[in-house]
């Protein structure tokens, strides 16, 4: 558990415990996720899914589908009146395919009927036949000028590098030279909701669309280009979400889009529930990375230069495979000074399930790696793992692998000693290797570190906004763009807004997003809520406090600058008045009262015509980027941390259990202790997941499991107790200083574990997750072995 935090007094409200504001409707029923979204007279749809991974259409009949009795509707490409595509980096996602299938979650036809019994015996009557083409499903060699293409263009959907100085020279320079090679398995989401969505035909020919969706403005971008209806006449509605950790969007454009062409075709509502079959059959996974590492060092353990090579498994479409590579090449050396660089990130075209985002959007891969590879690196020099980490981390001033230097307090070797020193690393170390010798299971203990831009940075226009609206009676309704997915952010941007306004949160009602009176925010991704919809936030309470200031002014007759809003009161402050000349002077009123409650400002500032109404917009900080170098200043800002594992491995069943977990972030700021809690440790038990257990396995095209039945996913049992440090450098860029959390929580924890299960094996295990029979079979070097090479 964390130890306990030294209550704040520069705050009432930020950085405090509180429950999540949406908590009592979740845990009593009230909360409506999508599937529990209904109209009368609705109608259920179905999807007719491809038979094969890779074929050509021949034929759709659906002539038995359409004269069974219930059918409302049934469509093929030929019923779209827009565009029958979507994509946000590459437009190419098929709606419903018309020439061609590439991989077994796309869809022919699609099927609206009274009931999902006959809706689903509509979709079993419809026949297609195909021309079956070769399946490609391997990354590496679908780049080959052999490979069938899975795209008119070719099989690469994308090039990322960095360059950086001469890895030649910096090799030339080098005592120590590594070569090793590293892979990552595609990932299920597994969020407990699956994809649902009602779709609404709307006034004037337009569509409402209510579900589990996670980027509204994407997905209306994309109705209304499949619809072939303007903008303004396409409204999506954000449901209480299930989870989704990234997962619901590009599957759930698909599926607003399929749901709204029944509803206008057919006049009515349609709903549209994926079951767990066909959610794991249709939705992206985490990108699969195959990694090979080239690094040198001089004997000292400083870093000289570094070559990587990564191709990643894009499967059927871009989707956000250009975003997630992107980040790969700005964090695949880890948080380390390394003179020279070379990196190259591929990712290339498939028949598999498609990739896309996913908690830590691809950095989990990278960090695996470049986490192994110096703890390899250390073994081959004759240096624990802390020395030579401390060694090269990033510090202020230092320059990355991008050329951006760091002009904030950087704490990534802050992070490593908290972790090292909570965790007795070194004699923990020493003790496991002793108890090794002659007891079983075998202990082990490893660590991890990593840096993380916040934000989207370089990878777009970045911006959000933020309403706020002061009620008569004190009570306040904020609304975002950007959205609660699960992650705690509508209680976060609360805790926020009571601070500003001197609310207490549970006077703050927050709003679901909707399109219909929200600007677009940009995507829920990239741990950017906190800190943008943070930063609007705030600009909108100002905005309003400094309308409703004056009028306060009046009534308490005292100066402007020293009232104080705090606990749904607006008082004089004695202590703000003593600031001198410089303080504002109040105009007349009712001089000798103390204080009045916010909701009878806010009433008398109502009747007098001000406006209680305020709408944020904050825009990130300028970043830059060189294509054509991969160099230039990737994000306004990062945010560090480290982890330490400790497992037992039982080398007979190559069972591994994690007992111990210690975390350290640098957050900027804390602003919801609840919520950073809630982060750390639900990062901790993925990150343990997509060490040990997590695997979406395909042969050919084909998912070999349909359920989580099948799917390993890490229980209570597994989770170990998890101690957290949190480090506070604010951050003057940040909302009071803070940065981001989620995916920093998530990114490193497998590599820590991994790191561990090496150390109590004495070889390394370079691929995951860490099943039972690779860690059984010790795949990898002995460390002795490793001593004698430098080899792969």
């Amino acid at each position: 558990m964390p130890a306990p935090r030294k209550k704040r007094t520069a705050f009432a409200a930020i950085g405090t415990s509180v429950p999540n504001v949406d908590a009592v409707d979740k845990v009593t029923g009230r909360a409506k996720y999508g599937a529990d979204h209904d109209r009368k007279g609705q109608l259920y749809g179905r999807v007719k899914y491809s038979e094969h991974p890779h074929a050509l259409i021949l034929s759709i009949d659906v002539s038995r589908a359409v004269n069974l009795s219930g059918v409302r509707a049934v469509l093929t490409h030929a019923d779209i009146p827009g565009e029958n595509s979507f994509g946000t980096a590459v437009p190419h996602q098929v709606v419903l395919c018309s020439e061609k299938v590439r991989y077994l979650g796309d869809v022919v036809a699609i099927v609206a009927a009274d009931s999902e019994e006959i809706a689903a015996k509509a979709v079993e009557s419809i026949t297609v036949k195909y021309k079956i083409l070769p399946v490609v499903s391997d990354p590496v060699e679908a780049l080959s000028p052999r490979s069938p293409a899975v795209h008119a263009g070719g099989n690469l959907c994308v090039h990322q590098k960095v360059r950086k100085g001469d890895v030649g020279t910096g090799f030339s320079q080098s005592e120590v030279v590594l070569e090793r090679e590293y892979a990552t398995q595609k990932v299920e989401h597994a969020y407990m909701e699956p994809e649902a969505v009602l779709a609404e035909p709307g006034e004037n020919g337009g569509i409402t669309v209510t579900g589990s969706v996670q980027n509204l403005y994407s997905i209306r971008r994309g109705l209304a280009r499949v619809l072939a209806l303007p903008l303004g006449r396409v409204r999506v509605r954000q449901a209480t979400l299930g989870g989704s950790f990234g997962g619901k969007d590009e599957a759930m454009t698909a599926l607003c889009c399929r749901a709204a062409l029944l509803a206008l075709k057919t006049g009515r509502p349609v709903k549209m529930v994926n079951t767990r079959e066909n959610s794991m059959r249709e939705s992206y996974k985490r990108h699969p990375y195959r990694m090979k590492y080239k690094v040198g060092a001089d004997r000292r353990g400083f870093l000289k230069a570094m070559e990587i090579t990564i191709h990643a498994d894009a499967g059927a479409y871009a989707a956000m495979s250009p975003f997630v590579t992107w980040r790969s090449t700005v964090q695949a050396t880890g948080p380390y000074v390394v003179p020279n660089v070379r990196t190259d990130v591929y990712a290339a075209y498939t028949n598999n399930c498609y990739t896309s985002a996913m908690r830590g959007f691809g950095s989990p891969q990278v960090c695996f790696g470049s986490e192994s590879l110096m703890d390899e690196l250390a073994e081959k020099l004759g240096m624990d793992p802390l020395e030579v980490r401390l060694k090269n981390t990033l510090r202020g001033r230092s320059t990355t692998a991008t050329g951006q230097k760091l002009n904030h307090t950087v704490s990534v070797g802050e992070a490593l000693l908290n972790v090292t020193k909570k965790g007795r690393f070194l004699k923990t170390r020493a003790s496991n290797r002793k108890h090794n010798e002659r007891s079983h299971p075998k202990k082990g203990v490893g660590i991890s570190c990593s840096y993380r831009g916040v934000s989207l940075g370089a990878e777009g226009v970045d911006a959000a906004g933020v309403t706020v609206s002061l009620q008569t009676d004190g009570s306040v309704v904020a609304s975002s763009g950007l959205v609660d997915m699960g992650q705690g952010a509508a209680t976060t941007i609360s805790l926020m807004v009571a601070e500003e306004l001197g609310v207490t949160v549970d006077r703050i009602r927050f709003l679901g997003a909707d399109t219909s009176r929200l600007p677009d925010s940009g995507p829920t991704v990239a741990s950017r809520t906190s800190f943008m919809a943070g930063q609007a936030a705030r600009r909108a309470c100002k905005e309003i406090v400094e309308r409703i200031r004056p009028v306060a002014s009046e009534v308490l007759g005292c100066p402007v600058d020293s009232l104080l809003f705090r606990n749904n009161w607006v008082s004089h402050s004695t202590e703000r008045t003593r600031r001198g000349p410089g303080s504002r002077k109040a105009g007349r009123g009712r001089a000798g009262r103390k204080r009045l409650r916010l909701g009878e400002l806010a009433s008398l500032c109502f009747a007098r015509g001000v406006s209680l109404f305020a709408h944020g917009w904050y825009r990130a900080p300028a970043t830059s980027w060189d294509e054509r170098t991969g160099q230039g200043d990737a994000y306004f800002t990062f945010v560090y941390g480290a982890n330490l594992a400790e497992v037992e491995v039982d080398t007979e069943t190559g069972t591994v259990r994690v007992t111990r977990f210690v975390s350290s972030h640098d957050v900027g700021r804390v602003l919801n202790l609840n919520g950073a809690r809630g982060q750390v440790y639900g990062g901790v038990a993925m990150g343990l997941g997509y060490a040990l257990f997590e695997e979406y396995a395909e042969q050919d095209g084909r998912p070999s499991l349909e359920n989580f039945d099948e799917y390993l996913l890490p229980t209570v049992s597994d989770v170990p107790e998890t101690e957290i440090v949190f480090i506070e450098n604010p951050d003057r860029l940040g909302p009071y200083g803070a940065k981001s959390l989620g995916e920093p929580a998530c990114e490193i924890a497998a590599p820590a574990i991994a790191n561990a299960v090496c150390d109590a094996l004495g070889m390394r295990v370079r691929e995951l997750p860490l099943t039972l029979e690779r860690v059984r079979l010790g795949r990898g070097l002995s460390r002795k072995e490793k001593r004698g090479s430098a080899g792969p």
